[in-house]
């Protein structure tokens, strides 16, 4: 965002947890603030939108730790907007809703900032929801009504008990998980029966999602035997007994795990939507990150390369080789910035690593001459060793570090090799992050790590830094090599069938162990 005398805040709510509950508008924002200031609430899932080059702000916040004041957090929003940065304040659920968003705009106007409410989708409607719990029904409740749980200072509380029971709807407490005896007793001295169904919901829409449903009278032991703990709502109404008819989230092909994604960030979109499309909770974190090089030695490298080429393509004795999507749009993007024209390599043959490399070569304009029956960079320097011949000119704009497997069945052939680096890899993430996501295996709640290469499995290794024991890691791997990678590091492996993200994802869904 292009960066005003004073900045301006954005108070958006970041809904309950699952990132498919994301409106556009806040999607977007994330995208593109200069600092996202956040609650502890958001999730692994949510969080791993944002762009590793934005600068966050945690003010982690749940009812009974307040990590930063909320004093302070007003102030952190008026400040960083008076430095003339765009400022997302994002918060679980609605701003709006039980999220004390309305005491931050008062700041923000008393201190003369521009801002704009963003509303998200609430924990009370979308949590329920996904337990299989309808909040109306016409068959027993035409209303709901969502309460804050948490008590005052001392212990106080400002629920009329008496009041709620009589309204005869679906009771939402947010927040009260720590109060849960106290407001089963006080609905029913209230005149509430206690057999009515009620039910708790501990991390809601996410895929760690766990529940408890029962009635009044034996909800809080129940709960306590699962070891429910916050963040949890409750749920009370004879629309609980609705949660195994209307159940739905973990019939999903993929619902209930959640999966670490490593793939290059620019990569990794299809990936992901392909397995949230399945059900699964999926984190992005981009064990390496690809950069162009830009170094005038190595432009230089790459037009002498385009040059010979270009000289034999017209003979038909050359080859361009990618092992990457990431190889295809860096050697296209150098061509239009050195407005070279792709009609000077006129016959030449492309090969490729395998189809994900052969649809980034087709969005082009080029269909590849070759792909090996399997996608690995040996396999690939066998296959055109066999469609080489002697004084043929094969050229691999690649990464810096790359496979050495690729060349020496064609130089056994007689050919002319050229090894172009055309990018480097480096750390995806920030160290933040990485806290963020040893967090996560703490607390048993990754189920599976995909690597589509060697490097993201040496990528990930480096970002743990040896604070896990790898063991407890079950790797997803794309190919061979990949494979060989993890279990070097000691990692529990399942690998595809083919080196394909489709192919992947069906291993995935075979796996009975995942």
């Amino acid at each position: 965002m292009k960066k005003e005398k004073k900045g301006k805040v954005w108070i958006a709510g970041a809904g309950p947890g699952d990132a498919g509950l994301l409106t556009v508008r806040t999607a977007h924002l994330m995208r593109q603030a200069d600092v996202i200031v956040y609650d502890a609430l958001i999730s692994a899932e949510i969080l791993s939108l944002i762009p590793p080059d934005t600068r966050t702000i945690y003010v982690g916040k749940r009812s009974d730790h307040h990590l930063v004041p909320q004093e302070e957090i007003n102030q952190i929003l008026v400040r960083e907007a008076e430095l003339g940065n765009h400022v997302l304040r994002l918060k679980g659920g609605d701003p709006f809703v039980f999220g004390r968003g309305g005491e931050e705009a008062q700041t923000l106007r008393n201190a003369g900032i521009d801002f704009e409410i963003v509303p998200g989708v609430t924990s009370g409607v979308a949590v329920p929801a996904y337990a299989g719990i309808p909040v109306t029904h016409r068959d027993y409740t035409s209303s709901f009504h969502v309460i804050t749980g948490h008590t005052r200072k001392g212990g106080l509380t400002r629920i009329d008990y008496k009041a709620l029971v009589r309204l005869g709807g679906t009771l939402i407490f947010l927040m009260g998980v720590t109060a849960l005896p106290e407001i089963c007793t006080k609905l029913r001295e209230a005149g509430m029966p206690g057999e009515t169904p009620a039910a708790v919901i501990q991390d809601g829409t996410l895929a760690c999602q766990k529940s408890v449903r029962s009635d009044l009278i034996h909800l809080p032991e129940h709960v306590l035997e699962e070891k429910i703990k916050a963040p949890a709502i409750i749920v009370v109404g004879q629309v609980c007994a609705l949660g195994d008819e209307c159940s739905w989230m973990k019939k999903r092909p993929l619902g209930g795990r959640q999966i670490l994604v490593t793939r290059p960030e620019e990569r990794n979109r299809s990936f992901a939507e392909s397995l949230r499309s399945l059900g699964a909770q999926v984190i992005g974190l981009p064990a390496i990150r690809t950069k162009e090089l830009k170094k005038e030695e190595d432009r230089e490298l790459i037009r002498k390369a385009i040059s010979r080429i270009s000289k034999r393509a017209e003979a038909g004795t050359a080859w361009i080789v990618f092992t990457s999507a990431a190889g295809v749009d860096v050697f296209f993007s150098f061509l239009k910035t050195e407005r070279i024209d792709v009609r000077s390599l006129w016959r030449a043959r492309f090969a490729v690593i395998g189809t994900g490399t052969g649809k980034a070569l087709e969005r082009k304009g080029i269909l590849p001459d070759l792909i090996p029956d399997v996608y690995e960079a040996g396999e690939l320097g066998n296959t055109l060793a066999k469609k080489v011949t002697r004084g043929d000119l094969v050229a691999a704009f690649r990464a810096r570090e790359a496979s050495e497997e690729l060349f020496p069945p064609i130089r056994e052939q007689g050919a002319d090799c050229l090894d172009i680096p055309v990018y480097e890899t480096f750390a995806g993430v920030t160290p933040a992050w990485v806290e963020r996501i040893l967090a996560q295996f703490e607390e048993g709640k990754i189920d599976a790590v995909t690597f589509t290469s060697a490097s993201t499995v040496r990528g990930f290794v480096n970002m743990m830094d040896g604070r896990m024991n790898l063991k407890h890691v079950r790797a997803l791997c794309i190919g061979r090599k990949t494979e060989e990678e993890a279990r070097s590091f000691g990692m529990w492996t399942i690998t595809s069938q083919e080196a394909t993200v489709e192919s992947m994802i069906e291993t995935l869904l075979e796996a009975e162990t995942i």
